[in-house]
């Protein structure tokens, strides 16, 4: 924005301001402009993306630098902040946008010990990768502008501990530049014998000064987000808000998945005696659970059927193809029986009766959160809802022709024990599809973890090139019913 004022009579002075003049932040003051209950959420919801597929990445335990790259790319996707140079671009926007998401996930996580360390954990992560990624000025220009509580040791001081200073840093060059920190500032370094220590107080060369900024911002959000839950009962009384944080509250669960309809993600249509073989070759193990009851029961209870009915649809299979494909799943019932207690369900679901909504294919999420199933049902999540002993039986028995053996077993069920479940199918797709060059780590694409059935099964058949329309996800809007 622009700052006008009058130096003297006649003459205008035009000063260029900025909102958020650094392209890092230490999340210190709140965003104070309106904003929309959309954006409120939309905000939210790209950051939670980030944050969930850094906690990903922990649980597979990957590298720092891969974990950085996929950090990268979903920071482009879905939080891009261009640079200081980037002067033609919208920069206040995109900040806005990267501190109002910060804001709104600290009302979500602030709710309790398990959360706030997860999301403090993800969020210390993001700000290390950009922190890395930024330019020398905006690094420069960024601490400047903060107050880090350390101090420069001058020449004085240094020659005073030369002998200390190189038998604890043996690398350090001889112009090594060095600030000393209370030492609980920076356990990282302590830890890994990376400073000298005097008096309580580590002496840090100018090269390891990151750690005392990563640990800097670790402290301030942990105290911050223990001051948020104090004032959050007073939040609780909005009723529009409640709802939005308690499902962002969810996102570290199975990650964030996009909404799957069918006017967007159908791609080729498939017939109802193509469902079986598909279910062989490219269903997620949910569904895959699914089918194989249906097929040994001729029945699925309703949540079963509502999960695994929406799935379909959004793999393809038209209103008309459904009925079939119920019907002769059905076979235990009379026409008459099928037509007055499914078929208007089926037409419901498909937006052709009642409200004629186009509902759309459960995500992970929901699935591990909503409608729990009972001990005779067949719905929910086999990662999440299984006992360890039948989860194992079940990957075998299902997925041992695609490839799947013992010894996968003990890593899967070390990711759900995790309870990272998302991440736990994702490594069933890795290994069922290692044929298709999709190697450990790999995901679904680009190191992206499973957040949908139908993404899994999208990614599944544009591998083997059956459908090369179908996306591996979804351009509409989020869903977090």
């Amino acid at each position: 924005m622009h700052k006008i004022s009058r130096k003297t009579d006649g003459e205008v002075q035009v000063h260029q301001k900025t909102k958020y003049p650094h392209w890092l932040s230490l999340y210190d003051q709140p965003p104070i402009d309106d904003i929309t209950l959309e954006e409120f959420e939309t905000c939210a919801i790209d950051r939670l993306h980030i944050l969930a597929e850094i906690e990903s990445c922990y649980a597979r335990n990957r590298p720092f630098e891969e974990l950085k790259e996929i950090t990268n790319l979903q920071c482009e996707k879905h939080v891009p902040l261009d640079h200081d140079t980037a002067t033609t671009k919208d920069r206040d926007s995109q900040r806005k946008k990267d501190v109002t998401g910060h804001f709104v996930l600290r009302l979500a996580f602030c709710r309790s010990e398990d959360l706030r360390r997860r999301f403090v954990k993800a969020e210390t992560t993001l700000f290390r990768v950009r922190f890395l990624n930024a330019t020398i000025s905006e690094r420069r220009d960024f601490l400047k502008s903060k107050d880090f509580d350390w101090n420069q040791v001058d020449e004085t001081e240094k020659a005073m501990y030369a002998s200390q200073l190189k038998a604890a840093i043996p690398d350090a060059e001889s112009n090594e530049q060095y600030c000393k920190v209370k030492w609980t500032s920076v356990p990282d370094l302590v830890e890994k014998r990376r400073v000298f220590l005097k008096d309580g107080w580590a002496y840090v060369p100018g090269r390891e000064q990151s750690s005392i900024v990563f640990q800097e911002f670790q402290t301030r959000l942990e105290q911050a987000l223990e001051v948020t839950a104090k004032a959050l009962p007073r939040m609780d009384e909005d009723t529009r808000l409640e709802p939005i944080l308690g499902n962002l509250s969810q996102g570290f669960i199975a990650g964030i998945g996009s909404a799957w309809s069918t006017s967007e993600n159908t791609g080729e249509g498939i017939r109802a005696e193509m469902v079986d073989e598909f279910a062989h070759k490219h269903f997620p193990m949910c569904m895959r659970n699914l089918h194989e009851n249906l097929k040994r029961n001729h029945h699925l209870k309703h949540f079963g059927r509502l999960q695994y009915g929406l799935f379909l649809k959004v793999l393809g299979l038209s209103v008309d193809e459904a009925l079939a494909f119920w019907r002769k799943s059905f076979s235990g019932h009379t026409d008459d029986q099928f037509n007055k207690n499914y078929k208007y369900n089926i037409r419901h679901s498909y937006g052709l009766e009642g409200r004629r909504a186009n509902y759309p294919a459960k995500s992970c999420q929901q699935i591990l959160t909503n409608d729990q199933p009972g001990p005779t049902d067949s719905h929910g999540c086999p990662f999440r809802h299984f006992s360890p002993d039948n989860l194992q039986t079940a990957l075998l028995s299902m997925y041992s022709s695609q490839g799947l053996t013992e010894a996968h077993l003990p890593e899967i069920m070390n990711t759900v024990r995790a309870e990272a479940y998302h991440v736990a199918c994702t490594r069933v797709y890795e290994i069922t599809h290692a044929t298709g060059n999709v190697r450990k780590g790999g995901g679904i694409g680009t190191g992206e973890t499973v957040t949908h059935p139908n993404q899994y099964a999208a990614a599944s058949r544009a591998l083997e090139g059956g459908s090369k329309e179908v996306k591996t996800e979804a351009d509409g809007d989020i869903v977090m019913n």
